[in-house]
């Protein structure tokens, strides 16, 4: 019911910066909770950060947690993934995912979007 394209990735430095955007279209992600993943060379799809429709709860992997920011705009119907402090062992496929709900877990989420290749250099 919602179709959704990220954006924003690209090689950084370690230590650097990225912003990470999440574009809804089909129907407004104002209903929905909406989620970061991502999924490294030889892993599994990993949970990053998730956030609820209305922008007040918000959860980490503990392996971001204090270096990523979500947060949403629903006026422009986005979510964003603030990454500071990269690290290389952050390179992967980050993709952004939508569910009438808040879950950690991969197959909770209903709606997902193609992924943008982020890559942290050492």
């Amino acid at each position: 019911q919602v179709q959704l394209v990220e954006s924003g990735g690209g090689l950084v430095q370690a230590g650097g910066s990225l912003r990470l955007s999440c574009a809804g279209s089909g129907r407004t992600i104002s209903d929905y909770a909406m989620g970061w993943f991502r999924q490294a060379p030889g892993k599994e799809r990993e949970f990053v950060a998730a956030i609820g429709w209305s922008g007040g709860d918000t959860y980490y992997a503990d392996s971001v947690k204090g270096r990523f920011t979500i947060s949403r705009d629903n006026a422009k119907n986005t979510v964003s993934l603030q990454m500071n402090s990269l690290k290389a062992e952050d390179t992967a496929v980050y993709y952004c995912a939508a569910d009438a709900t808040l879950g950690r877990l991969v197959k909770h989420w209903r709606y997902w979007g193609q992924g943008t290749q982020v890559t942290v250099s050492s």
